[in-house]
């Protein structure tokens, strides 16, 4: 095959690809997301047959869209990071206190690779934690595959838009507090981003997302992201449950820490 034609057939795969984009009506979208680049990465991970199929939008958050994409008979999450407008110096910021990715340095795109690297790499340790995460499948350059939280054939709601009635408020906050602990505890990892807003509700389960700027230990701000992530979760189910405090969340940080200690010495 020629190189002439090789090129030829690649813009054909890349047309069928942009033709799958329900959304592919929205100019903005593709200039935002779907430059040449991450249409080529898609086309690597759909010839691998990592996905099948892209659907529509899920959600579009501050760095990144989310879209269904489909292989086989499942459905996946396709986060896609923007390169375009993503916030390269807050990245930094977490990236260069981060010892696994301090020493990245570079582009733009470069730099958007590292986060998508990191937030598979958080979310793989925070699963094998054993704290309920989306299972991350695959990753290339800005692009992170993994699983679809659906409940009841939608994709799950975030804590913020679930109404619970009061014990089992109750039971997801004592969810939530396991999990912090696991990540702290187990995983070695403070999420640094923690909310209603990155919770979502999984018929009776809570599943932490977006843990692109997690950080590990060792990093110089881990105490105070820690800090906020508690405060956050402890002001949200004060003022929509009351019920909850930062301290009670703190004492089962440390209790947690100490069985784990004690059990390691014996």
């Amino acid at each position: 095959m020629s190189r002439r034609t090789r090129d030829e057939d690649f813009d054909t795969k890349i047309d069928i690809i942009r033709t799958r984009l329900k959304d592919s009506d929205d100019k903005n979208v593709q200039d935002a997301v779907f430059d040449k680049r991450t249409l080529m990465d898609l086309y690597s991970l759909a010839s691998k047959g990592v996905i099948d199929a892209l659907g529509g939008s899920v959600c579009t958050g501050k760095e990144a869209n989310i879209f269904r994409a489909i292989v086989g008979e499942n459905e996946l999450a396709l986060k896609i990071y923007r390169i375009s407008t993503s916030n390269f110096n807050a990245m930094q910021d977490y990236l260069q206190g981060d010892p696994r990715f301090s020493s990245v340095r570079g582009t733009k795109r470069a730099i958007v690779a590292a986060w998508t690297r990191k937030e598979f790499r958080n979310l793989s340790r925070a699963e094998e934690a054993g704290v309920s995460v989306p299972h991350p499948i695959a990753m290339k350059e800005n692009i992170l595959v993994m699983d679809l939280i659906v409940a009841d054939g939608q994709v799950a709601p975030t804590l913020k838009d679930t109404n619970l009635e009061q014990e089992e408020a109750r039971a997801i906050y004592e969810r939530i507090i396991h999990y912090i602990s696991l990540l702290y505890n187990r995983a070695q990892l403070v999420h640094a981003d923690l909310s209603e807003f990155n919770i979502l509700y999984n018929q009776g389960e809570p599943v932490i997302i977006d843990m692109g700027q997690s950080v590990t230990l060792d990093h110089p701000q881990a105490r105070r992201f820690l800090e906020r992530d508690i405060a956050n979760v402890a002001h949200f189910f004060r003022k929509k449950y009351d019920l909850g405090s930062e301290q009670e969340i703190w004492n089962r940080l440390i209790k947690d820490k100490d069985e784990m200690e004690k059990r390691r010495i014996d």
